[in-house]
C-alpha cells in the first residue's frame, strides 16, 4: 500500500509514518477486549491537554511503565510508583495524571465486576454497535457528543479521573465505538464491512 495513493482523513500527517500506521491499523477499529480498552483509556487519560502524536510516541514507554496495561498490577501500585514513575522519561511526567492512572485502574475493576465486563459497559453508551459518522472535512469532526458527555459523566461518578467528555469521545473515536474516519477515508468502508 502506497500511503500517497491511498485516501486517509484529514487530521492524519502523512509525513509519519508511526501515525499512518496507528491510523490504518488501530483508529476507528472497534475493540472488545478489557485489557485494550485500559490501555487506551490510560493513554487518552494522559494525553489531556497534549497531542495524540506525543502520547503514540510514548506508548512503549507506558507499556513498559504499566505492566502492559495488566490492570490488577496497575490498580496494586503505590505512592512509591508514583515517585519511581515521576523519574521515567519514557512517559509524561505529570503526578495527577500518574495517579489517575493507577485510580483509574482501580475503578476499572469495580466496572469490571459490576457488568462483568469494561467492554460491556462501555459499549451501551453507544447501543452495543459503533455509530457511523458522516464527515467530510475537518471542521465536521465534533470534539465532544451527548453520548461522550453522558459516557465522561457516567466515569466520573463512578471515580475515574482525567477523563472529561472530550476525552472520552477521543477514546470513543479511537475504539471504534464511533466510525470516524471521513467519508473518502479507504477505512470507513473497511471497518463498517467488517464489524
Amino acid at each position: 500500500m502506497s500511503s500517497t495513493k491511498l485516501c486517509r482523513c484529514p487530521w492524519l500527517d502523512t509525513s509519519k509514518d508511526d501515525y499512518v500506521a496507528y491510523h490504518d491499523d488501530e483508529w476507528g477499529v472497534p475493540v472488545y477486549d478489557d485489557q485494550t480498552l485500559f490501555e487506551f483509556i490510560t493513554l487518552e487519560s494522559a494525553q489531556a491537554g497534549l497531542s495524540w502524536y506525543t502520547i503514540l510516541k510514548k506508548r512503549d514507554g507506558y507499556r513498559r511503565a504499566f505492566f502492559n496495561f495488566d490492570v490488577e498490577k496497575v490498580a496494586q501500585m503505590n505512592e512509591q510508583d508514583v515517585e519511581r514513575l515521576m523519574l521515567d522519561e519514557s512517559i509524561i511526567r505529570n503526578r495527577l495524571k500518574i495517579a489517575a492512572t493507577i485510580n483509574n485502574a482501580k475503578r476499572f475493576i469495580e466496572v469490571q465486576q459490576e457488568f462483568g465486563s469494561f467492554s460491556h459497559y462501555q459499549w451501551q453508551f453507544v447501543g452495543g454497535k459503533p455509530l457511523v459518522n458522516e464527515l467530510d472535512k475537518l471542521s465536521d469532526y465534533p470534539a465532544i457528543t451527548e453520548a461522550s458527555t453522558a459516557f465522561a459523566k457516567d466515569l466520573k461518578k463512578r471515580g475515574f479521573k482525567f477523563l472529561g467528555p472530550t476525552t472520552v469521545y477521543a477514546h470513543m473515536q479511537a475504539c471504534g465505538m464511533v466510525n470516524d474516519h471521513s467519508n473518502d477515508c479507504f477505512r470507513k468502508q473497511e471497518i463498517i464491512e467488517k464489524y
